[in-house]
C-alpha cells in the first residue's frame, strides 16, 4: 500500500515536515482503498474562493446605520426615493411588510439586518470582488457608505473603478459625499459626520485625524470639511455658511479646544452624533439673532469663544449634567430650549447662567 505522501503527489513547496509525514503515514494505513480514494479527493480539489464579506463586518456596518438612519419603526422610503427596508419582505411572524406598515422594534431589526446583508452587503461584493480581500472593519465602512449613497451610485463611482484597478487609497471611505443637500448646494453637516464615523472604522481612529485633515494646522481658510476632531469638521462652527467663516486664526484655535471637548462628550454618550446649532456669529449676524453685544460667540479675543449644541438620541439634561461637572469654563443652562451653550471667556472664569 502506497504511503500517503506519495499518493498525494506534494510538490517540494508543499512538503511537511518528518514527523508530519510519519502521522500522515500511519493514520494512511488504517484507510481502506475506498476511504483513501474518497480523502484524496477532497484533499486535491482546489480551496474554496471567498466570494462574500467576512460574517464579523455585519455588527460594525449595522452600527453605523443605526446610529446615522435610525432604526424605523415601520417601512419606509429613504430620501432619494426608493423604498428600502421592509417593503415586500417576509418576517419571523410569516407577515409580509408592506411600504408604510407599521412594524415592532425586534422587526425592524430583523429586516435592517436582512436588508444591509441581502440587498447591499451582498451587491456591493458582487461589484466589487476585491472587498473580499479587506479587513472586515473596512469592509463595513463600505457597506455602510454603499447603503448611504445606494448601489446605483456605487456602481458608477470613481471609487469602484479605482478599487477594481487594484488601487486602495486611504481616504477610501470618503471620497465621494451623496448629493443629496438643502437645496443650497451645501453637503448636509450629517453627511459630513458620517463620512467622518466610516472614514474612522476603515483606517482605525488613530489615523483618522491625520487622514482628514489638511497637512499643517488648520487655519481661518481651510476647507469646511477639514476635521477639527475625528468628528467634528471647521464647516461646522459656521453652520456651513461663508458668512461666518472663522477670520483669524485665534479663532480657530479656540474652536479646536471646543471640539476636543464635544468630542469627549460624544464618546461618554456611546458615540452619538454631536449637532452645533451656533457656533462662530460675526458682529453682524449676532446683531441679527438677538445676541448679547459681548457674546462669546464673537469669537473677539484669543481664548474666547462659544459653542451651542446637543447629542442626538442623548437626554439633554443629563448631557447638561455632564457639562456642568466637566467644563470648567461657560456652561449656558440651556437644555429647556433644547441645547447646551458651551464657552470660554477672558480669563476662564467658570460661569453658569439659565436662559
Amino acid at each position: 500500500m502506497s504511503n500517503f505522501l506519495s499518493a498525494a503527489k506534494w510538490t517540494d513547496k508543499q512538503a511537511p515536515q518528518p514527523h508530519q509525514i510519519a502521522a500522515w503515514n500511519t493514520a494512511w494505513q488504517w484507510l481502506r482503498a475506498e476511504q483513501q480514494a474518497e480523502f484524496l479527493e477532497l484533499f486535491r480539489a482546489a480551496p474554496a474562493v471567498k466570494d462574500s464579506p467576512d460574517p464579523a463586518w455585519l455588527e460594525p456596518a449595522l452600527k453605523l446605520v443605526r446610529e446615522f438612519e435610525g432604526l424605523r419603526l415601520e417601512a419606509y422610503i429613504c430620501p432619494a426615493g426608493i423604498p428600502t427596508i421592509g417593503y415586500g419582505t417576509t418576517i419571523m411572524d410569516g407577515r409580509s411588510v408592506r411600504l408604510g406598515d407599521k412594524i415592532t422594534k425586534v422587526e425592524a431589526e430583523q429586516l435592517l439586518s436582512e436588508q444591509v446583508q441581502q440587498n447591499y452587503a451582498k451587491r456591493l461584493f458582487q461589484l466589487i470582488p476585491p472587498l473580499t480581500k479587506f479587513p472586515a472593519n473596512q469592509q463595513a465602512a463600505l457597506i455602510s457608505w454603499a447603503y448611504n449613497v445606494g448601489l446605483g451610485a456605487v456602481e458608477e463611482s470613481t471609487l469602484r473603478k479605482r478599487l477594481l484597478a487594484g488601487e486602495v487609497p486611504g481616504k477610501v471611505a470618503a471620497e465621494e459625499l451623496p448629493k443629496w443637500n438643502k437645496g443650497d448646494g451645501k453637503v448636509l453637516p450629517g453627511l459630513v459626520r458620517r463620512r467622518a464615523a466610516e472614514l474612522s472604522l476603515f483606517l482605525g481612529t488613530q489615523q483618522v485625524a491625520e487622514a482628514t485633515q489638511q497637512p499643517g494646522r488648520l487655519t481661518p481658510k481651510s476647507a469646511f470639511t477639514a476635521h477639527l476632531t475625528p468628528h467634528i469638521t471647521l464647516g461646522e462652527f459656521a453652520l456651513g455658511q461663508e458668512a461666518r467663516r472663522f477670520t483669524a486664526q485665534h479663532q480657530v484655535d479656540t474652536a479646536a479646544e471646543l471640539a476636543a471637548f464635544l468630542e469627549r462628550a460624544r464618546t461618554a454618550f456611546g458615540n452619538k452624533p454631536v449637532v452645533i446649532t451656533s457656533g462662530y456669529r460675526p458682529k453682524a449676524i449676532n446683531a441679527s439673532v438677538g445676541g448679547a453685544s459681548n457674546s462669546e460667540h464673537l469669537y473677539n479675543a484669543p481664548g474666547v469663544g462659544a459653542v451651542d449644541w446637543y447629542i442626538e438620541g442623548v437626554d439633554i439634561y443629563k448631557l447638561q449634567d455632564w457639562c456642568v461637572k466637566n467644563w470648567p469654563y461657560s456652561t449656558g443652562l440651556g437644555a429647556p430650549k433644547g441645547f447646551i451653550h458651551t464657552g470660554i471667556r477672558t480669563g476662564r472664569p467658570k460661569v453658569q447662567w439659565d436662559y
